[in-house]
């Protein structure tokens, strides 16, 4: 009787394990990259620099996908409908940090989880190399002379160049025609067809651009001029009203949604980590006069927090806000 018993519990033993779902670590497939941004641009070559890093550390593909639009909000909030499962990741920049005050999205970086910020870029205002202004003095000149005729290029409210735009205009008055494209790539493409007459775009998207002769710089958006662009003079020389905003720049990051499993948090942070780390996506940041980060968990949050805090305020007192950053809860800096 006892060993039909035990034959049976055995069976019944042997059958449960046959039918219970084996817990496959992660990952043990493929994950899906959004890159909020269009291609050619910067998010989007620091995307493709750093993803194969990553994948070398995770032991699986990353299948990056662009999905520009609205700012960015398109891509993130692809990322933010999709299971909080570690499959899905955003490549993200700094606009989000933006979206509320600007009336974009009720959603920022606060709604994720962020596991890497990355870098932190420089910012170049460019033109079309034939352009006979030589710096940013010679655009502000025609600019006030002719208000409201020069066509610069935008990514929409909330992007690197509306946000530049204001700083400008809270010191001085730069009155432009905007012309929205999804991303620093083809806002490139137009300027080089001599479609929009200049840009502010970040250094890592334009450098090359400038180096080769097909667009000129008139003025890096710091207090000195820069190694990479020793020619292009600070934007201070022609307004150094704008002394108080700076430092300031984009910068790029990973996350996820933020009911992600703590474990697969853990798992894409030390992948990112290491990529990030690597020699060669260190040259890659270096060489397009980026400054490495590498900030994970709370040092993550306090970067992104204390970003924001800055930018909307400085926003608000441009008069650019469509919402006051009070009202959605941001502290002032």
């Amino acid at each position: 009787m006892m060993k039909n018993v035990l034959a049976t519990l055995a069976v019944s033993a042997g059958t449960l394990a046959l039918a219970a779902p084996a817990f496959a670590e992660y990952p043990e497939r493929n994950i899906e990259g959004i890159i909020q941004w269009g291609a050619g641009g910067a998010t989007d070559n620091v995307a493709r620099s750093l993803t194969p890093h990553v994948e070398e550390a995770l032991g699986t593909s990353i299948v990056l996908t662009n999905r520009p639009g609205g700012t960015g909000v398109i891509g993130m909030n692809t990322v933010l409908t999709k299971p909080a499962n570690g499959y899905t990741v955003l490549y993200g920049a700094e606009n989000p940090q933006l979206y509320p005050i600007m009336g974009l999205a009720d959603f920022t970086y606060d709604d994720m989880t962020p596991i890497n910020v990355i870098g932190q870029g420089l910012v170049v205002i460019a033109a079309p190399a034939d352009k006979e202004w030589n710096n940013f003095g010679d655009l502000l000149e025609e600019a006030q002379a002719n208000p409201g005729t020069l066509r610069m290029g935008g990514t929409g409210a909330g992007g690197l160049p509306s946000t530049v735009l204001a700083m400008i205009n809270s010191v001085d008055e730069l009155d432009v025609r905007n012309v929205t494209f999804g991303g620093d790539g083809p806002g490139i493409t137009a300027m080089l067809g001599g479609h929009i007459d200049f840009m502010p775009l970040s250094l890592a998207a334009a450098q090359e651009h400038i180096a080769s002769g097909r667009l000129k710089g008139l003025a890096i958006l710091t207090k000195e001029s820069i190694e990479e662009l020793p020619d292009v003079p600070p934007i201070t020389e022609s307004l150094p009203q704008i002394e108080s905003y700076l430092p300031w720049g984009p910068f790029w990051a990973v996350a996820v949604r933020e009911d992600t499993p703590d474990d697969i948090v853990k798992t894409l942070s030390d992948a990112y980590e290491k990529g990030v780390a690597n020699e060669q996506f260190q040259q890659f940041l270096s060489k397009n006069g980026a400054q490495s980060l590498n900030l994970q968990g709370e040092e993550a949050e306090q970067f992104l927090n204390r970003w924001q805090s800055v930018t909307a305020w400085a926003l608000e007192k441009a008069g650019s806000a469509k919402v006051s950053p009070e009202e959605v809860g941001i502290p002032k800096p």
